[in-house]
């Protein structure tokens, strides 16, 4: 099982004949990726790597079946991308275009109101389920197979963490980056009720950074519906209020949105948080140590966890 995508998943790229999206579409598709079809205005009827390229999404639905579009396209066509995509149709986007305006933004949401598409982005990595589908620009091998399900605000450090994680031999069931922008298709709080569900996952790890309230709004979540551990981390502990720090949603303003609040109200929700980017793998080791013992204890020697660890789970289990 995974989320959002899987092997039915039929992808098309918007954007497909540019540069970013010739080489990341190339990369899905050696994944495993069923990549169906391009769209570049214009460009219909010709070929990319054996993909074929239509006008428009509307004929991409139509003539190849496809379900799913990557955007890969430059900011000022990327809200229209998105909308179009929707019309035609398509019921997973994933916008990886960083630098779209907020007001295009708010344009795009007030129509996906209107239609039953799910957009993830933009200013995302994507999202993968390892060793079945890969839609984004993440770095497929340093993924495996697994219970631990991944959900991060930041491209990057989902790339860390998951490298950890699997070093640690602690599989993935999704990774999904749900992107950095202030206005993103897709909440941590969508994700999570979508783990919830799936019977794969059995333990998840939420990355956060500073900015806004939504890592708090998922840890009262949590607290209340979810009964599996979940392993924190914030970036930015170190960031001065006022001050942008790499994306454009993750900016402190007054005493709301910094670092310590958020992993405060993690820590009050029952989520084990790490603060130790450093020694995250074995950190998580050490909480998800029920869900692989015999790989966890056996090839990386990570040390069983603490009393500490233990009780706070058992803890939140009960309340």
């Amino acid at each position: 099982m995974s989320i959002f995508i899987d092997r039915d998943t039929r992808l098309l790229v918007q954007g497909i004949t540019g540069r970013e999206g010739r080489f990341h579409a190339d990369r899905c598709r050696r994944y495993g990726t069923r990549i169906v079809a391009g769209v570049t205005p214009g460009k219909g009827g010709s070929e990319v790597d054996g993909t074929p390229v239509f006008n428009t999404v509307a004929e991409a639905v139509r003539k190849a079946r496809a379900n799913t579009s990557m955007i890969l396209v430059p900011p000022p066509f990327a809200a229209d991308a998105i909308m179009e995509a929707a019309d035609a149709g398509i019921g997973l986007v994933v916008c990886i275009t960083e630098g779209i305006p907020l007001f295009d933004m708010l344009r795009v949401r007030s129509f996906l109101r209107l239609t039953g598409c799910r957009l993830i982005g933009p200013n995302c990595p994507g999202l993968i389920t390892p060793g079945v589908c890969k839609v984004g620009i993440m770095p497929g091998p340093i993924h495996t197979p697994g219970p631990v399900g991944v959900i991060s605000r930041s491209g990057t450090l989902t790339y860390e963490v998951v490298h950890q994680l699997s070093r640690h031999g602690l599989g993935q069931s999704t990774c999904i980056g749900i992107g950095g922008d202030p206005v993103v298709g897709t909440s941590f709080l969508d994700c999570l009720q979508a783990f919830a569900e799936d019977p794969q996952t059995r333990g998840l790890v939420l990355v956060g950074e500073i900015g806004g309230s939504a890592e708090e709004e998922a840890a009262r979540w949590i607290r209340d519906h979810l009964d599996m551990p979940v392993v924190g981390f914030i970036a930015g502990l170190t960031a001065p209020p006022g001050r942008r720090m790499g994306h454009a949603g993750a900016i402190v303003s007054g005493s709301g949105g910094t670092a310590a609040a958020k992993i405060r109200a993690m820590r009050d929700c029952g989520i084990h948080v790490c603060e130790d980017l450093g020694d995250f793998g074995g950190f998580c080791a050490r909480v998800f140590h029920d869900l692989a013992p015999e790989i966890v204890f056996g090839q990386d020697k990570a040390s069983p966890p603490d009393n500490t660890t233990a009780d706070s789970f058992s803890a939140r289990k009960k309340s």
